[in-house]
């Protein structure tokens, strides 16, 4: 087969292209004119042997080819700013440089914060930017794979997609979550999200026939909390969602046969031996090790 070289800069115009949506916002983006970006698509469709975008009045939209292509784009660019970086650390010992990492929004919000802190007191150089990614469909591994993300927090129920490699952090357990003093917590109706859902938990949730069906669906995990400590119902929550809970939630443990759900690190083979990436693994795993009660809920270390 005959291989096919693009330059970086047909790489950039690629990615312009796939996330503007069309030729004239990419030339804007590039600083270029709309026909050099045009011109240059047609070169790499050429090249590659595919039709990366289609064309009309909706602008630019990519394949399912022009996704792959994008996504592929996206991560060796990526590895172009490593090298770089990873040189000059080797020559100075400093972990320096940008860090891309998409999480869902308990992770972002009670996991990271710390762990952030202690990475960027030991490595100043880094410069750390995090995505809030919804746990649905790809997910944060999906923004890993189409290279928008360095790193992704994710739920693990299984081996890390095709072409990511990850680890477990630690498994929280899940809890009932109830108005503060309520009498009878099973009785009330069910508040749930559409995150809170998995692998993890499907074969338990099924067995417990005093769970009923949801009859209130909030937009994420925060919004539940709210809504249980208004006394409009209960939920069913991970340790994450729970760290904090303000006076008027009462969290009541399920008992030993209860689900825990597993949160780990997703990132690509290429980026997994990168300096700042190994930096942000090792404090995230001594965390997960050393993690004490958050709150009045426990997360175990795996």
């Amino acid at each position: 087969m005959t291989s096919v070289d693009l330059a970086p800069q047909e790489l950039r115009i690629l990615v312009a292209v796939a996330d503007e949506g069309g030729f004239s916002a990419a030339a804007a983006r590039l600083g270029a004119t709309q026909s050099a970006v045009s011109h240059a698509v047609r070169g790499i469709e050429r090249k590659l042997g595919a039709v990366l975008f289609e064309r009309g009045r909706f602008g630019a939209r990519p394949t399912p080819a022009g996704e792959r292509a994008a996504a592929h784009a996206r991560r060796v660019l990526r590895m172009l700013q490593v090298l770089a970086a990873d040189v000059r650390d080797a020559g100075t010992g400093e972990v320096c440089g940008p860090l891309r990492i998409a999480a869902f929004r308990s992770a972002a919000l009670h996991l990271l914060p710390p762990a952030l802190e202690r990475l960027t007191a030991q490595h100043p150089g880094i410069e750390v930017t995090v995505t809030v990614v919804r746990e649905l469909g790809a997910g944060t591994a999906g923004e890993v794979a189409a290279g928008r993300a360095d790193l992704g927090i994710a739920t693990l129920s299984g081996p890390p997609p095709a072409g990511l490699v990850g680890g477990v952090l630690l498994q929280e357990p899940y809890s009932l979550v109830h108005p503060a003093g309520h009498p009878d917590p099973r009785a009330l109706p069910l508040v749930d999200w559409a995150e809170n859902c998995g692998s993890y938990t499907r074969t338990w949730w099924a067995a417990q026939d005093w769970i009923p069906a949801a009859t209130v669906n909030a937009e994420d995990d925060g919004a539940v909390l709210s809504m249980v400590g208004s006394g409009l119902g209960m939920a069913i929550m991970p340790a994450l969602s729970l760290t904090g809970v303000p006076p008027a939630v009462e969290i009541t443990d399920l008992g030993p046969d209860r689900p825990h759900r597993c949160v780990g690190y997703v990132t690509t083979r290429e980026l997994a031996g990168t300096t700042a990436v190994r930096a942000l693994i090792r404090t995230l795993r001594a965390l997960g090790a050393a993690s004490p009660e958050r709150g009045k809920a426990q997360l175990r270390a795996v």
